[in-house]
């Protein structure tokens, strides 16, 4: 086995590694950032600064490995990386200028920030690595672009939830006046819908690659986001004690 395939096989192992070493200590302890916000974690950030830094590998490294790829100019490849970066091109130049208007934002810390921008390194390099280079295309049929074409609809369906649900909260914020209940929508359902969406774009890409790649990066968003997810509800129902609606669940609706 070539050096790279070992680099390779070892940073995919990691990413499958990594679920269960955030899922487990996020029972207990929540990263400190937006309501959760506690200091003695060092020095902090704006969070749209600190957003668009932890972020940015996934768009500026996938735009270094895409080149180097034997796949670099396959249509398939191509189509397949598309909503990864179109995701991180939303995260990391559209998403931080929203959190930059907000009024009196919690600040960041930076050693979180850096935790992130670290993950996220490993995490571009498994899935872009992948699509660009090692998998292997050109036996495709129907049942092939059905099962993208079905993974593409979760994708888009997800960010769609995501995004709208970020915009609301984000509008809630600028508000003024300290944070307010989120009203309408999937937020009638669940606490966190804007996590719900972003665990159904990766179940979508999951199902679009059809990798080991895509399958491990869902299993660790869903190792981060459900914890936080649950941590959110609770703190709504602690700081709205009457009027936060209990039948909202956390994150999955009528389910969790």
């Amino acid at each position: 086995m070539a050096p790279e395939e070992s680099l390779y096989d070892l940073s995919l192992l990691c990413l499958y590694i990594f679920a269960p070493l955030t899922y487990f200590p996020l029972q207990f302890l929540q990263a400190p950032y937006g309501k959760h916000f506690r200091t003695g974690w060092g020095p902090t950030l704006p969070p749209a600064l600190a957003w668009a830094l932890m972020e940015s590998p996934c768009l500026v490294f996938s735009l270094f490995l895409l080149p180097l790829g034997r796949h670099r100019a396959n249509p398939e490849a191509l189509a397949f990386i598309a909503p990864f970066l179109l995701h991180y091109i939303h995260r990391t130049l559209i998403y931080p200028t929203y959190l930059g208007a907000r009024k009196n934002p919690a600040p960041f810390p930076l050693s979180i920030a850096l935790l992130a921008f670290i993950f996220n390194l490993l995490n571009t390099y498994v899935q872009i690595r992948w699509l660009s280079h090692y998998a292997e295309y050109g036996i495709t049929g129907r049942a092939f672009w059905a099962r993208v074409a079905v993974g593409a609809a979760i994708f888009v369906a997800g960010m769609v939830v995501n995004v709208r649900s970020d915009q609301a909260l984000i509008a809630l914020k600028k508000e003024g006046g300290g944070y307010k209940i989120p009203r309408g929508g999937l937020f009638e359902l669940v606490s966190c819908p804007n996590y719900f969406g972003e665990v159904v774009e990766w179940l979508g890409w999951a199902v679009m690659t059809w990798s080991w790649a895509g399958l491990g990066f869902f299993i660790y968003t869903c190792s981060n986001l459900v914890p936080r997810a649950r941590a959110n509800r609770r703190w709504y129902l602690e700081k709205f004690p009457e009027e936060y609606p209990k039948s909202r669940t956390a994150i999955f609706p009528f389910v969790y």
